[in-house]
């Protein structure tokens, strides 16, 4: 019988709240030159000397907030969502999860999935829209390992799935937990990229700007994150009938200006300032819980509405181990094969 392996991969978390781990993790991070595409020396310069010194130790207090019972959300609900997926695949399937940086390593799992000799393995960063930062990273680190193996399997990955059925009705199933006319305003909330990343994608000489992607998808633009975020909001917009008026894109986690725009901690204050009392907010980029819509999106910007005016930021929930969320990866892996 033909056996198939399954490589989920997330992004990452340390192996606890403290100091050192979250030190360590951020280093493995940050140096990904496809997480800040500078020069080598200058990204060792600006990551080893500037950026981890500074930021582990008040990164390691946000991680101990968001830390529970069952240590990282991030790494509990993936760990779940593998499990779960392996019971409705069946046996001609084997689950695997690693994660893009810190522990379980891809190294050390795909080692493990090319001892199991597989006739052939799919590869599902968990990432619905393309980044090289993201998918494009974990998709790199996994030909790497496997270019090295002397028998390589058939290969399949899927780099995207921003606009699957599956997934969107998942998002749209968490959406109808919460009454969405109770709110003043919803925001669709992403996670930044730098401007110079997005346009990086393009072929055919322009740039983002040039391709109108807040309204349309095209075979120019279709590798466009930022594009492919406003057709997943609109997408999930027309299944929850919220009117364009009613809606913003925007995008979190910034790191400086020349990031894509515009920012969700601005775009709350101004609700605030305009008189919004209650925020619905979804963040369709991260399909588990984690620092960004945990803490960032529940906590952070909860507490700036309320400075500028406004009552309750409802965040909702990520998709987990919901029961939808496992039967669409399933489907997933199986039309992909």
């Amino acid at each position: 019988m033909n056996k198939t392996g399954v490589l989920l991969i997330q992004l990452g978390t340390p192996d606890s709240p403290s100091v050192p781990d979250v030190r360590k993790y951020l280093r493995e991070f940050l140096n990904d030159a496809r997480v800040i595409d500078i020069p080598w020396a200058a990204r060792k310069v600006l990551v080893n000397l500037i950026i981890v010194p500074f930021r582990a130790p008040k990164s390691a207090k946000i991680y101990q907030k968001m830390w529970t019972e069952n240590g990282s959300p991030l790494l509990f609900y993936s760990e779940r969502l593998a499990h779960k997926l392996q019971k409705i695949l069946g046996d001609s399937y084997e689950v695997e999860l690693s994660m893009r940086y810190q522990s379980p390593s891809m190294d050390e799992v795909l080692e493990r999935m090319r001892k199991k000799n597989f006739d052939r393995i799919l590869i599902l960063p968990l990432f619905p829209h393309y980044a090289s930062a993201t998918s494009g990273s974990a998709v790199d680190k996994a030909m790497k390992i496997i270019k090295k193996w002397w028998v390589i399997p058939e290969i399949k990955m899927i780099t995207q799935f921003w606009d699957d059925e599956g997934y969107l009705n998942a998002f749209t199933e968490r959406g109808k937990q919460h009454n969405i006319t109770d709110y003043d305003h919803v925001i669709f909330s992403y996670h930044g990229l730098p401007v110079r990343q997005v346009d990086k994608v393009y072929v055919d000489g322009k740039l983002c700007t040039d391709h109108n992607c807040e309204n349309v998808i095209t075979e120019d633009n279709k590798y466009c994150y930022k594009a492919q975020c406003y057709a997943t909001t609109r997408a999930l917009a027309e299944r929850l009938n919220i009117p364009s008026d009613k809606y913003t894109v925007s995008f979190q986690s910034r790191l400086d200006k020349d990031w894509l725009t515009p920012f969700t901690d601005k775009v709350v204050i101004g609700q605030a300032e305009k008189g919004a009392k209650k925020l619905l907010v979804f963040s369709p980029a991260f399909v588990a819980d984690c620092l960004e819509t945990v803490i960032e999106i529940g906590d952070e910007y909860q507490q700036l509405f309320r400075e500028h005016g406004g009552e309750n930021v409802q965040l909702v929930e990520s998709l987990n181990d919901n029961d939808t969320w496992v039967a669409a990866v399933k489907d997933l892996v199986e039309k992909n094969l």
